[in-house]
């Protein structure tokens, strides 16, 4: 998935903000939380050119499934709250990934006040 993919699909999603932020990281947020980041963190100079990586919340028996997998590690600096991060050659089609950032969006929502939800149009 490019990274043009990743802004365009997150944008489709209910009642979310985007900014560019941590290096020109693209961080997409509902409700002011963040819920997907497309980003370089992790690359060494050299590997640069593997990024951008897909970065999301999941739950946390698809975090234990997906950081088995090939391509797929535990976020930097957010994988203690259940991140992982897909980088080219994993496993996971677009869809997929899109799939998990559905979900990512979806557990984060939930998290939000009922009173912000309801502002945002997510009941």
């Amino acid at each position: 998935m490019t990274r043009a993919d990743f802004d365009a699909y997150c944008a489709s999603l209910k009642a979310t903000t985007h900014v560019i932020q941590w290096g020109n990281a693209s961080v997409w947020k509902v409700g002011g939380k963040i819920f997907a980041i497309c980003s370089n963190w992790g690359s060494t100079a050299e590997a640069a050119p593997e990024g951008p990586y897909i970065n999301f919340k999941c739950s946390d028996l698809s975090y234990q499934i997906l950081t088995e997998q090939d391509g797929i590690v535990p976020a930097p600096y957010l994988a203690r709250a259940k991140w992982v991060q897909v980088r080219r050659g994993s496993s996971l089609s677009n869809d997929d990934i899109k799939t998990y950032i559905r979900t990512a969006h979806e557990i984060i929502a939930g998290k939000l006040t009922k009173k912000l939800r309801q502002e945002l149009g997510l009941q």
